[in-house]
């Protein structure tokens, strides 16, 4: 894919033609059913199914995050670049006005691209022989709740992190993918679920000197820990400096472009940061790359919710 100026993200045919090319191989499959055989129909981009038992009529956007969207695939594919090729993300509004739509549309199609950039299913472990994996946590966002206080005037406990902030454990495979978790709080039973299960027992394990990882680092090759607290941040490749740094890019991009993210979005909002980090130039994905990967996840994905919160 290229930028803007591109057939397919003016002119409709074109754009069903390269989703279906992205989504089918170019011969199309009922999401149906999943039968081969299908007929065309008077309606183009509309096909029905030839197997006897299904003959339902489908499109590319069927059983998609696109399906029921009145807006038009070529708007679907620039929105899809855009979102792909910004390091720091695109808000809403950038779309609405560059894409000529309004802002509720663009707010729609947003959720539903960062829905498709989502990993799903079981994912392989992080790390292995011979590599290093950076784990911390960190906290974003105020949550409303710990604002409260009990009728004995303290602090309202439950869904809190330090200043009544959403907790976030990230992963990081020095040189690879990313992995981050929204939860309702760090405490070591969860921190010690997640790192246990994504991350290879003969993997390095670096953290800092938090306790939330001393008993689960016991599980791996290593576990080596800098001392922040002591202003120790790197001794020799020893360090949590990659994983610090996915957390800048994403507090930067969630306070300088999106501005403000309730609780029940963050994890979309991560999941996208993730998708580009994991895609990023470095790994040999350049932005078109990266959009043709967004545009191949849209499939089985639904968000049924219209209102932007």
């Amino acid at each position: 894919m290229s930028a803007l100026t591109a057939a397919y993200f003016n002119n409709e045919d074109e754009a069903r033609k390269l989703l279906e090319q992205l989504r089918w191989d170019g011969d199309p499959v009922c999401p149906h059913c999943g039968g081969l055989k299908h007929y065309e129909t008077k309606k183009a981009g509309v096909y029905r199914c030839g197997e006897p038992e299904c003959r339902k009529d489908y499109s590319v956007t069927t059983a998609s995050v696109m399906e029921r969207s009145h807006i038009k695939l070529h708007k679907w594919l620039a929105a899809f670049y855009l979102m792909c090729s910004s390091k720091k993300g695109i808000s809403a509004h950038q779309l609405h006005r560059t894409l000529g739509i309004t802002y509720k549309s663009a707010w729609f199609m947003a959720m539903r691209i960062r829905e498709a950039m989502r990993d799903g299913g079981l994912l392989p472990p992080l790390g292995g022989s011979g590599k290093i994996v950076e784990a911390d946590e960190t906290y974003h966002g105020s949550i409303p709740e710990a604002r409260k206080v009990t009728r004995s005037g303290r602090p309202r406990r439950g869904k809190t992190g330090p200043g009544g902030k959403r907790a976030i454990i990230g992963l990081v495979e020095r040189g690879g993918a990313v992995r981050t978790f929204h939860v309702s709080a760090a405490h070591s039973g969860t921190v010690q679920k997640i790192v246990s299960d994504n991350i290879a027992r003969e993997s390095r394990l670096h953290t800092d000197e938090s306790r939330l990882y001393w008993n689960v680092g016991k599980k791996f090759v290593a576990h080596e820990t800098v001392n922040h607290s002591a202003k120790e941040y790197a001794r020799g490749d020893v360090t949590t400096n990659t994983i610090e740094g996915y957390f800048s890019i994403f507090k930067r991009g969630m306070k300088g472009v999106y501005q403000h993210c309730s609780e029940k979005h963050l994890h979309r909002y991560l999941a996208e940061f993730d998708f580009r980090y994991n895609n990023r130039i470095a790994l040999g994905t350049d932005d078109g790359a990266r959009a043709a990967l967004a545009m191949k996840g849209i499939a089985g994905k639904r968000l049924t919710y219209r209102q932007a919160n």
